[in-house]
């Protein structure tokens, strides 16, 4: 009896193992918390059927993903916005744990931003030195002063900036992007100050006219000597870079394991106007993420039929 159980548990286990593991013909996407990502992701996803592989996806944060991909828990991310040289993306690729397959044509920014009509409030803005004269706006309780700064599940160096710049605001961290657009709509209703972190190219480059708040320039010392800047003591006293590169990222054993699919992500390139769109298609026009692809793919149909121009070689070693 013993014996037996002992048997049809084992059964068990291997029937569940089995059933967990993806097979040798399938790659694996990561799905991130925002729209532009997830639609392009499931975008790229078509083109690699259409290479004769089976696709499957990984809900997964930004911050995870880098052990992920080391480990090929997934294979690919199409979407890195790298806005520093300290970035978790950079380090992966120093120490060889992920691939650098490449930027797009598209260049972003990300920083702090506030809808355009706050201005009319705080005046001053946007130079950084104007929100502690206006944190109370940005405040969501009437006896506190202390602003709040909506953000993501995303590894940013706010609470380094709010220190060093002696920042009278506090992070409020939401659970994706969805949930920061919630807010700037309600916002934007009834014309309430609101401050928050956007990034461009996104839907609000042509829905909400808006501004990056000017903090001190961007340069490799902000972040290196605490002597840089504007407080002498501590480091991270300066905003987001102005130029954020957009790539891609490779696990290190897809070249070797998948050629096709590592060519086919080397030849994908994508716009400001191309990721705009992915996200406005959801975020503004409300469609679910595969109608979105399917219309994203109609309007750039001769742009991504050129990400398959090429023979898929046996290997690239």
């Amino acid at each position: 009896m013993h014996y037996s159980f002992c048997i049809l548990f084992l059964f068990f286990v291997l029937k569940i193992n089995a059933y967990n593991a993806p097979d040798q013909n399938t790659i694996l996407l990561p799905l991130n918390a925002w729209a532009s990502q997830r639609v392009l992701t499931k975008v790229v996803a078509k083109k690699v059927r259409e290479l004769g592989y089976n696709v499957e996806f990984v809900e997964i944060g930004s911050t995870d993903q880098w052990g992920a991909l080391r480990k090929g828990i997934i294979h690919l991310q199409i979407e890195v916005w790298q806005s520093d040289q300290t970035n978790a993306f950079t380090e992966a690729v120093k120490k060889g744990f992920v691939i650098d397959a490449g930027r797009h044509t598209a260049q972003g920014r990300e920083d702090w931003w506030y809808p355009e009509y706050v201005e009319n409030i705080c005046k001053g803005l946007p130079d950084w030195r104007a929100l502690n004269k206006c944190s109370s706006i940005f405040s969501n309780n009437s006896k506190s002063s202390k602003g709040i700064f909506y953000t993501g599940p995303w590894n940013y160096r706010d609470a380094d900036l709010i220190r060093s710049l002696k920042l009278n605001f506090k992070i409020e961290r939401l659970k994706d992007a969805n949930a920061i657009w919630t807010k700037l709509r309600n916002a934007k209703k009834i014309e309430k100050p609101i401050i928050l972190l956007n990034w461009t190219p996104n839907w609000i480059d042509v829905r909400i006219k808006g501004r990056f708040v000017n903090f001190p320039k961007y340069e490799e010392e902000c972040e290196t000597d605490p002597g840089w800047g504007v407080n002498k003591n501590m480091l991270y006293d300066c905003g987001n870079s102005l130029v954020t590169i957009l790539k891609k990222a490779a696990w290190p054993g897809l070249k070797k394991k998948y050629p096709c699919i590592f060519l086919l992500l080397k030849n994908i390139d994508f716009t400001n106007d191309m990721i705009s769109e992915a996200a406005a298609l959801v975020v503004v026009d409300g469609y679910t993420e595969e109608k979105a692809v399917s219309l994203w793919l109609k309007k750039y149909s001769q742009d991504s039929k050129k990400w398959l121009g090429f023979e898929c070689p046996l290997n690239l070693e």
